[in-house]
């Protein structure tokens, strides 16, 4: 028998209340202390002996432990339930982050990445398995839009807190970028402590739900195929999944885009010539843009039910404007085609992890939504590694962009053709 529409309208406003806003601060606070190191890089590199190529192989070498970490995560926060895999992982990399503000060179810089990548690994796919076992498939890729607009968001509101905590360098003896790993690696480890509270492991433990609720949601989730007692897989069928592999594939340009915008866009503004203050600011204009753009693109996903196209599209966006970065010197056109590159890169984040949790086939979801992160992740920390070397080769960002152009480009074609295989054989 069909349940009222008013129940499931009530059931789905309290787990949206309830677990949305907690799982965004989350994936903020993790995304500002992974990417306050292209801040700390301005003042930091020179501090502690950093070149162009060792920053980005310290950057590459947080990816590197991701990849190694996070399918293993993902299977034990099943094992261990959400609740307190998630606030491991945030307590544990609160306390990396505070370490690096000790850094005293590259071999601890790059120990330090290392053992970041190797903390944090596991929370995103965590949590979007987490929201595929709270919320329905209509919902699915605006509530992934929604908690994945924590992404430009720590990068609009971490570049003017970066400049202000750049600004008090010398206080109590310490450097502007030890005072930023201290300050932004807080509220990491307090936020494990709340999760433990805050979180439930799934819809049947929800004592902030009724009878009723609990039973249509739990209801609602098993006749779609997607609760959590069907989820685990291992990790030698995830390997073998052809759907892996051209999902990783997809990603791996989007994803190595993001990290390193967030890694090298306020070294690439700042090179223009201007102040750390200036630079932050203006680092927040792409990101607020796709922030904004990204919620649109998410909902409009799932009022059409669309993913291949809502996929495609801005990755063949991406692509174009960081190649366009090649044809001008001026400030205000690279802002607009970082800006635009950015907006495109985002709007995928809510249509692709949807179209990637309907793709997989439920006994693998656990160890597929993680391999196809992790996997992705191999071409982020050589992506990231890349751009690195080809500054310190060409003295040129536009050139060290051409690697996330052409990533970018091969995860739109490899989108269009998942239209043609998803209708018959990927099985």
């Amino acid at each position: 028998m069909e349940v009222p529409a008013p129940v499931e309208q009530r059931v789905m406003r309290k787990v949206s209340l309830r677990l949305m806003p907690f799982l965004i601060l989350c994936y903020l606070i993790a995304y500002i202390d992974r990417t306050n190191i292209g801040f700390a890089a301005l003042t930091m590199n020179a501090d502690i002996g950093l070149s162009s190529a060792a920053f980005g192989l310290g950057g590459s070498l947080f990816f590197v432990a991701y990849v190694l970490f996070e399918v293993p995560s993902n299977l034990a926060q099943q094992r261990f339930g959400a609740r307190r895999w998630i606030a491991r992982i945030m307590i544990s990399w609160g306390l990396v982050g505070l370490a690096m503000a000790f850094m005293a060179g590259s071999a601890s810089f790059y120990i330090l990445r290392f053992l970041l990548g190797a903390a944090e690994a596991g929370f995103f796919p965590g949590a979007v398995l987490f929201i595929t076992q709270w919320f329905p498939r209509s919902y699915r890729a605006s509530m992934v839009a929604f908690f994945m607009v924590a992404i430009p968001l720590s990068n609009v509101l971490g570049s003017p807190l970066a400049a202000l905590l750049l600004s008090l360098d010398g206080m109590a003896g310490l450097a502007g970028w030890q005072w930023l790993f201290i300050v932004e690696s807080i509220p990491a480890i307090g936020l494990g402590l709340i999760a433990l509270a805050v979180l439930s492991d799934g819809p049947a433990q929800a004592t902030w739900l009724n009878t009723e609720e609990r039973d249509w949601l739990v209801h609602k989730l098993a006749a779609e195929k997607q609760d959590i007692t069907e989820a685990h897989g291992s990790i030698i069928p995830m390997l073998k999944s052809k759907q892996v592999w051209l999902l990783t594939l997809i990603y791996c340009g989007s994803s190595a885009t993001s990290n390193a915008l967030s890694l090298w866009q306020p070294q690439i503004i700042k090179s223009f010539g201007l102040s750390i203050w200036e630079a932050a600011l203006l680092n927040m204009i792409p990101f607020g843009i796709a922030a904004l753009f990204m919620l649109y693109w998410g909902r409009r996903a799932d009022r059409n039910g669309e993913r291949i196209w809502a996929t495609a599209l801005p990755l063949f966006l991406t692509s174009a404007s960081l190649f366009a970065t090649l044809l001008t010197g001026s400030l205000a056109i690279t802002m607009i085609m970082l800006s635009l590159a950015l907006l495109g890169n985002y709007a995928i984040k809510g249509p692709f992890w949807a179209l990637s949790a309907e793709t997989l086939p439920p006994s693998i979801a656990a160890a597929g939504l993680a391999a196809i992160n992790a996997l992705a992740h191999l071409g982020t920390a050589g992506a990231i590694a890349a751009v690195g070397k080809i500054h310190e080769v060409t003295d040129s960002y536009p050139l060290s962009l051409v690697p996330l152009g052409l990533m970018t480009l091969l995860g739109a074609v490899v989108t269009i053709s998942l239209r043609r295989v998803t209708r018959g054989s990927l099985e």
